[in-house]
């Protein structure tokens, strides 16, 4: 277990049992609600004011969770998020009192190790639960780092049968199976067996593999994964090595963004690894397939063969030398033991593009938490990266002022280019308005016209969505985006003024709902009075007019007006002002919550002849609907 801990307190009466336990894990944190805060008394490094959709999100960013409370609290609010559980991280409940800690997921991922620690510090019990771990000292379904499992489905079976008297027998080599506990029998029916070679499994033969092998790629850019694969899979079934025993894919630090070896190693759920051409040059003596012809082209006389062997290390041994097709080659070299991935060549570097909306957290994607906690490194504008501050505590985190947007993208793709996951955060979603674009920009200028290095270029580059302002302030007030709409900024800062003013006569033009980003600043007063003025020649004055900051947040303002009562000194820098069409109506202003919407012409379907076609009510297997 890595990431640093989010310790929970639901009530006050806890936090001395909390202060205890933070002082028994790495970089934990005590969150608790925000209502409390205001004591004295109370010191909380982090507050939220909804304790399951805070818990839902660190849950979802990966993040272990020690909860000094009821175990109740922690399992309804985190049930609708369940999912995998070799994927989960630790939950571990402890009582007020700090007498019972009670590990409730994640016990093979960490919480029943983490729970043994908290219980031996505080005096109290840990209740261990998994009963493998109590009867044998071992957990079959989560091997030793360096072995796979190729049957997880069945490991349950077998060692309930375990439980029940039944015995088992190994074949093969592998320390920590042979330092546990187990009831073994030279004849036993039920086996385990460990391999690097293909193995059937069954629900009586359990089949694990030493990850000692590694695979060296190599291929044309633009090679189709298809190849690569068949190329692979083909060579491995030749040599007879399982899959389970590859422990990651290998090549040179140019391929760092290859399609088809990053798609292959995301498949079969393998670390990619790279290395510099001065890395695999030092293997030049091993190859047995020297290139003159490769050298002169990147650097190093051999790129498969040279990366399997860096991988496996100085007592690697090559068992595949280079094979090719049309465009890709391949090699496999094995280690002694159990090849460690994360210590040999460098991570390709990977930037995610994160759009965490407004900065609510339950509307975080649940993928945008994951890559949070995820993450290496996280870049952003101070204020972003305070949002989602207990999804990111222990990690190293690169604030940035606001005006600085190039130098943030810049760091942020450069921190990538050498072999880190980085997050990079972005209000709303990062593709509107946010730095999305400039991250592609900068990686398709050329580097002596601004763009970033040769080794940014080749990081991994993926965006996820975010709730936009825009969207976001439409849902809180009604539907007033219900019909045809556009965004536009209205700051000049990047973009000529008579650019914008042409796209407002356009929407003005075109009856569109705006969204206006960017309204006002400090230095600009003037351009949000021209686009309502302009706008008044084109709809009603009555058009109603919605105003929006902090959206979602507690201190969220919500502001229904009409174009001609919109005054500038209404809007600052942190509202987005949505403008209607001349359809669009404010309703229920007697309601104790008025709405906006912008109705998309169902009511002249009102009188319309009330015909059924009976064909378009039944569903493709003919059943009425």
């Amino acid at each position: 277990m890595d990431a640093a801990p989010a310790l929970i307190v639901i009530n006050p009466s806890a936090l001395q049992t909390a202060k205890q336990i933070n002082g028994l894990v790495k970089n934990g944190l005590i969150h608790g609600f925000s209502r409390h805060s205001a004591s004295p008394q109370v010191e909380y490094n982090v507050t939220f004011s909804d304790a399951s959709s805070h818990l839902r999100g660190l849950f979802q960013a990966g993040t272990p969770i020690i909860g000094v409370c009821a175990s109740g609290i922690l399992i309804r609010a985190l049930a609708p998020v369940l999912g995998d559980k070799h994927s989960e991280p630790p939950v571990i409940a402890v009582s007020d009192d700090g007498k019972s800690v009670v590990p409730l997921l994640g016990g093979h991922r960490g919480a029943n190790e983490l729970a043994c620690k908290i219980a031996e510090g505080l005096q109290s019990h840990a209740a261990i639960t998994t009963s493998g771990d109590n009867v044998f000292g071992i957990a079959l379904d989560d091997p030793a780092d360096g072995y796979t499992l190729a049957n997880p489905k069945d490991a349950k079976g077998i060692m309930a049968n375990m439980l029940c008297g039944e015995p088992v027998q190994i074949i093969g080599e592998a320390p920590w199976l042979q330092a546990a506990n187990l009831p073994l029998a030279a004849d036993a029916k039920q086996q385990i067996i460990i391999t690097t070679s293909p193995e059937k499994p069954s629900e009586n033969k359990l089949v694990f593999h030493p990850q000692t092998h590694v695979v060296g790629l190599g291929c044309a850019r633009g090679c189709a994964l298809e190849e690569l694969e068949q190329l692979v899979l083909d060579q491995l079934e030749t040599a007879g090595i399982a899959m389970g025993a590859v422990a990651a894919f290998a090549s040179i630090d140019v391929k760092a963004d290859e399609q088809a070896m990053l798609q292959l190693a995301s498949k079969y759920n393998r670390p990619f690894r790279v290395f510099s051409p001065q890395e695999l040059e030092a293997q030049a003596e091993r190859l047995r397939n020297p290139s003159s012809v490769v050298f002169a082209e990147v650097g190093c006389h051999g790129v498969s063969e040279g990366a399997a062997l860096a991988a496996t290390g100085a007592n690697g041994k090559l068992l595949v030398e280079k094979q090719k097709t049309a465009n890709a080659t391949m090699a496999v070299a094995c280690a002694p033991a159990p090849v460690q991935a994360e210590n040999v060549g460098r991570a390709p570097g990977r930037l995610h593009v994160i759009g965490i909306g407004p900065g609510r957290d339950d509307w975080r994607t649940p993928q945008a938490s994951k890559w949070l906690g995820e993450a290496d490194e996280v870049v952003g504008y101070s204020l972003y990266l305070d949002l989602v501050a207990p999804l990111i505590n222990g990690k190293h985190r690169h604030a940035f002022p606001l005006g600085a947007e190039e130098e943030r993208v810049r760091f942020a793709l450069e921190r990538a280019g050498t072999g880190k996951n980085v997050a990079l955060v972005c209000s709303g979603d990062s593709g509107i308005y946010a730095m999305g674009a400039l991250v592609f920009e900068l990686l398709d200028r050329a580097e002596d016209q601004g763009g970033v290095s040769a080794q940014a270029r080749r990081v991994e580059v993926a965006s996820t969505p975010g709730v936009s302002a825009m969207v976001a302030l439409s849902n809180r007030i009604g539907a007033p985006l219900g019909h045809d709409f556009c965004a536009i900024s209205l700051s000049d800062l990047l973009t000529p003024w008579e650019t914008i003013q042409k796209r407002v006569i356009g929407a003005a033009q075109g009856d569109f709902v705006i969204g206006f980003y960017n309204p006002v600043s400090m230095r600009r007063r003037t351009q949000l009075a021209w686009a309502r003025d302009t706008l008044l020649q084109h709809r009603p004055a009555t058009t109603p007019v919605v105003l929006g900051s902090n959206i979602g947040r507690p201190e969220e303002k919500l502001t229904i007006t009409t174009l001609e009562k919109l005054e500038v000194d209404q809007v600052d820098m942190l509202t987005t002002v949505l403008v209607g069409c001349s359809q669009t109506k404010a309703g229920a202003q007697n309601a104790a919550r008025p709405f906006v919407y912008t109705p998309r012409g169902y009511a002249k379907r009102i009188d319309a002849p009330k015909e059924v076609n009976a064909s378009r009510l039944e569903d493709k297997q003919g059943e009425t609907v």
